[in-house]
């Protein structure tokens, strides 16, 4: 179910502007408007969930069909090969800005560790 107030549902519903790089009936994907790499992608279910721990064992599947967008992602933006990072942030502690869940597809410069 979307939330009217969700910024990422708003995005998805095509009701706020996005560069959108990839969208089918369940996953939408769309360039961050404060990127912190030279690629930096969001890849988000259409459907309203806050973040991973909203998950259930039934969400399976789209969990699958997630990661296939960020496998297309990383293919359509020449990073498959060279590298990328994938990154979900859940709650206050974990940086999590939009509660809407989300995964960042970082790529395009080599990756430091330990991250933030």
């Amino acid at each position: 179910m979307a939330d009217g107030d969700c910024l990422f549902c708003r995005i998805a519903a095509g009701e706020l502007p996005a560069k959108v790089v990839y969208s089918d009936d369940e996953v939408m994907a769309f360039r961050d408007v404060a990127p912190r790499a030279p690629i930096h992608v969001l890849v988000i279910p259409r459907r309203h969930l806050v973040s991973v721990m909203d998950l259930r064992d039934e969400d399976t599947p789209l969990l699958g069909r997630i990661f296939a967008v960020i496998r297309e992602v990383a293919r359509q933006e020449s990073i498959a090969q060279s590298g990328f990072r994938v990154v979900s942030n859940a709650g206050r502690d974990g940086g999590q800005t939009v509660d809407h869940l989300h995964f960042h597809v970082f790529g395009g410069r080599f990756m430091t560790w330990p991250p933030g």
